[in-house]
């Protein structure tokens, strides 16, 4: 496994665990992580990054459940398979991937205007 560029900021308003998420799942997304690359494990992570690991725990949970990541018992945590066909986004998928840019945003000290802006002129 590569070295995970993922960083925290504890003074930042966004919840660590979701600072995570948000990070690996872009990660995932633009294909930094590759299918079935394996990530730390959750113990590994949060120490890395001077969490608890019920934080790191939960960001894993929810990229589970947004089908990015699988963790198999003695196989660890890797990062899963891309949907075969693309499918329309369903109103959860597109909530999470504006929660994934607004917590990078706000991670970058981007305030609600900016990141409205933002997507504004992403949508002309």
């Amino acid at each position: 496994m590569t070295a995970l560029a993922v960083r925290v900021d504890t003074t930042s308003p966004v919840p660590p665990y979701e600072q995570i998420r948000a990070q690996l799942a872009a990660l995932i997304v633009t294909g930094r992580l590759t299918e079935g690359e394996r990530l730390p494990t959750v113990r590994q992570l949060a120490t890395d990054l001077g969490l608890a690991p019920g934080t790191v725990a939960r960001a894993y949970r929810e990229l589970e459940a947004a089908k990015l990541i699988r963790t198999r018992r003695g196989a660890g945590t890797r990062v899963a398979t891309p949907p075969s066909e693309p499918t329309r986004p369903g109103p959860d998928q597109l909530a999470t991937l504006a929660r994934d840019f607004t917590s990078a945003a706000r991670a970058l000290g981007a305030d609600t205007e900016a990141i409205l802006t933002a997507v504004r002129e992403a949508l002309d």
